[in-house]
């Protein structure tokens, strides 16, 4: 299970059978790509280039990215534009709820781009989506990914009491590599953010992933694994890494589906109650659709 860095100068990796990327449309799809246009929202789906849009918009899926297009990070495996923001929109939030209640979505996850720009990184705003989402859509349950909030004294704080049904930061990778794959950001930060939330809020589920394919070995992953537990993660998702651009960091490794396989008995044997690994697995990808079984299973059990 270990993984190892690519050799400097080499040739790309040749992308393997099992990552074929599903094509087409259909009316549905388009019927969601005409609702997010209509509704002057923004998706991570298009801004990350995520290859799992077409499946997910066929299904009236679609993860919304609020606070504009416009990242202040520069992180070496994201597809989304950095520079500097436009203001923050106060119409976003009723557009965001109406859109959901349009495509009447179960579960909705919102996500957003590093604000660094703003005092509170976004919180409030993330807290008026909600607000607004719970307004038009008191049924459908919320899963809110953020930033880091890093240097944002009580940002998350205003978050979690806003108390969604899953909060969610990504890890994106392996301590070792953070300095070159998320310059900017800081691995004890973002696990103590998650930690801090769970603390906080502990009715509300929490939920992290990583990439692999970047150049961390086996054991560096399963020792996050252990790091996520001990912060109380509930959730875990992992997939492999894909290059948006000749700009971004290589892939050193696709890692092979019997791996992920290996990797998601391992985290539910660390007590995860949700676990998402394969190699097209995305942090949002079937998130509504796991969310329910669990729900629907806890209420087997009780």
């Amino acid at each position: 299970m270990e993984h190892t860095a690519p050799i400097p100068g080499s040739r790309p990796v040749p992308k393997p059978p099992w990552l074929k990327i599903r094509l087409g449309t259909s009316p549905i799809l388009e019927e969601t790509r005409a609702l997010v246009r209509d509704s002057g929202l923004n998706t991570v789906c298009e801004e990350a280039a995520c290859p799992n849009l077409v499946d997910c918009w066929s299904k009236r899926h679609a993860t919304v990215m609020i606070l504009g297009r416009v990242c202040t990070r520069a992180c070496a495996f994201c597809n989304v534009a950095t520079g500097h923001p436009d203001p923050v929109d106060p119409t976003e939030p009723a557009r965001l709820a109406d859109a959901v209640a349009k495509l009447e979505l179960a579960h909705v996850v919102v996500t957003s781009v590093d604000r660094d720009d703003l005092a509170d990184g976004g919180a409030e705003h993330f807290v008026a989506c909600m607000e607004a989402l719970r307004g038009r859509s008191p049924d459908t349950t919320i899963e809110i990914l953020t930033p880091d909030f890093r240097h944002k004294p009580g940002a998350l704080e205003i978050v979690v009491s806003a108390q969604p049904d899953v909060f969610n930061h990504n890890l994106e990778t392996v301590p070792s590599l953070y300095g070159k794959i998320r310059p900017g950001a800081n691995f004890a930060h973002s696990l103590s953010l998650l930690a801090r939330a769970k603390s906080h809020a502990p009715a509300t589920f929490t939920k992290s992933g990583i990439m692999v394919g970047l150049g961390e070995t086996g054991s560096e992953v399963l020792a996050v694994m252990d790091d996520l537990r001990a912060a109380e993660v509930d959730f875990l998702t992992l997939g492999q890494y894909l290059r948006p651009s000749p700009n971004h960091a290589p892939v050193a490794r696709y890692v092979e589906p019997e791996v992920f396989a290996r990797y998601a008995e391992a985290a539910r044997e660390k007590g995860f109650l949700l676990v998402s690994a394969s190699p097209l697995t995305r942090s949002s990808h079937h998130a509504g659709e796991d969310f329910a079984r669990l729900r629907a299973a806890r209420r087997v059990v009780a």
